[in-house]
């Protein structure tokens, strides 16, 4: 049995910056392929990586289990999962996905089309912070099997596809190594039961914003007569599935989508950011910064504490911020969050948008922030205004409540603090959720939504010179009282 090396991480790649090892979760979709499989299983427990390698099989019919169960018996880390029925490619990896304990995760077909030798390269930009999903190219470069002119035809249509629906620029979409972090897949809904994950992969990583890398491989294609089992019909139903899963609201976890749609309104963050800047001091705590929207806007600052809950935020705030050294990067879950988990760090700005609606103690946060500030010090919130917008669109992103600038501006003085500001913003924004929420009964925000108020946006101007009643958002800022001495 071959004895898998570590591979080494960078001390800025693992979630809590500890130099070690991680392990690759290797998923293998499997169906009659005993005359490769276990020279494929060779190969791949030969790789330098620390792994654990997961065989779903999909009903096979050709001898490929009793295959299975000897390789199961040979190698420790190796599980076999079997499908009660013939389901499909995609529902064979969507299993293996839900199997897999490794921080990362590769699919691997069961033939021998693709070099198990290249999964150090793969997983570089993922180990260095650089990605979230890395795909395997077999047309960007390097050298390959010439091989069937019309596949080939097939999969860069396909691929052109693709990049016309997304935005991206993908040089090969239908590659079967696509390698992600595994707690990113997990969350992804995986609908396709045959080639059809390919396409409804890329779609929804595209969605999220994930950070997409393409790294050369070789490639040594098979023919029908090999045992290839994706045809014609194949490459019409990918089509349809990009269409489809395009215009679906199956995007999983809606807080990371909503994130991801509003990190494309720049003028819209850079606005909101001008509307609250005079109230920014030197030492700011940012709770709540999630994939660092507004964080980027307040990088000059001393000291700038960017805090999250959720640990996939925490591992996009240090692959974004985690090397600037007036940064730290903190978890704080602020249910639980008490002004002693700031102690020595001298805050005199706590800044949180969009986040005390997601608490169901405000007031106990908002006594506990007051603590937390030095005296003078400004804390400066956003929060969704007006309970009468309230719609599947809040209770999707986890909200108990919208708020009114009055009622806010209560809480902020029954915690202690004096009330220097109050205002609403982002009026426009307040009818589109009208709309989206409470008429078309949307449950997050689209894409044709964030380009329709793209559109709309210079309307947003008017607030420089008028000051309407309402507001998506309401701003309100409290300031800390000089401690009694």
């Amino acid at each position: 049995m071959t004895s898998p090396r570590p591979v080494p991480v960078p001390a800025s790649a693992t979630p809590d910056a500890v130099p070690g090892t991680v392990l690759l979760s290797v998923v293998i979709p499997c169906y009659n392929e005993r005359f490769t499989l276990r020279e494929l299983v060779r190969r791949v427990m030969g790789v330098p990586v620390d792994k654990e390698v997961v065989i779903v099989d999909d009903g096979s019919t050709d001898g490929t289990l009793d295959i299975l169960a000897g390789l199961e018996q040979r190698y420790t880390n190796l599980r076999v999962i079997r499908q009660p029925r013939n389901q499909g490619k995609g529902a064979a990896i969507r299993r293996g996905v839900q199997e897999a304990r490794g921080e990362f995760t590769i699919i691997q077909d069961a033939d021998l089309e693709y070099d198990p030798n290249e999964y150090p390269e793969l997983l570089e930009p993922l180990l260095s912070g650089q990605a979230d999903v890395v795909y395997g190219s077999r047309f960007a470069s390097g050298h390959r099997r010439v091989h069937l002119f019309w596949h080939a035809v097939g999969n860069k249509w396909l691929t052109l596809a693709t990049n016309l629906i997304t935005n991206l620029n993908l040089t090969d979409m239908e590659t079967c190594y696509k390698v992600f972090r595994t707690e990113l897949i997990q969350q992804i809904p995986l609908r396709s039961n045959r080639f059809g994950f390919e396409p409804e992969v890329t779609v929804k990583v595209a969605k999220l914003g994930c950070r997409i890398y393409e790294v050369p491989i070789s490639y040594n294609g098979r023919d029908y007569a090999e045992g290839k089992k994706i045809g014609l019909k194949d490459a019409f139903s990918a089509l349809w599935t990009l269409l489809k899963f395009w215009f679906s609201s199956d995007i999983g976890e809606v807080g990371r989508h909503t994130l991801a749609r509003m990190a494309e309104l720049g003028s819209y963050n850079v606005e909101m950011y001008e509307r609250l800047r005079p109230f920014i001091g030197r030492r700011v705590l940012e709770a709540g910064a999630g994939v660092g929207n507004l964080s980027r806007l307040m990088l000059d600052r001393d000291l700038l504490v960017l805090s999250d809950y959720e640990r996939e935020y925490l591992r996009l705030l240090r692959r974004r911020f985690g090397t600037y050294e007036n940064v730290v990067i903190e978890h704080v879950d602020l249910s639980t969050f008490t002004a002693a988990d700031m102690a020595g760090y001298a805050i005199d700005t706590v800044v949180c948008l969009n986040v005390l609606e997601h608490i169901e103690d405000d007031r106990r946060v908002l006594a506990e922030l007051h603590e937390t500030l030095a005296d003078g010090g400004n804390l400066v919130l956003l929060v969704p205004a007006h309970q009468a917008l309230f719609s599947d669109l809040d209770r999707n992103l986890g909200h108990y409540r919208r708020y009114s600038r009055e009622e806010l501006s209560a809480k902020l003085r029954d915690a202690g603090f004096d009330v220097v500001h109050a205002s609403y913003f982002n009026w426009i924004g307040a009818i589109g959720w009208y709309v989206f929420g409470r008429i078309l009964r949307r449950g997050h925000i689209t894409k044709v939504a964030t380009r329709g108020y793209a559109m709309v946006s210079s309307l947003r101007a008017l607030e420089q010179r008028h000051e309407f009643g309402f507001g998506l958002s309401t701003i309100v800022v409290g300031r800390r009282r000089p401690r009694a001495s």
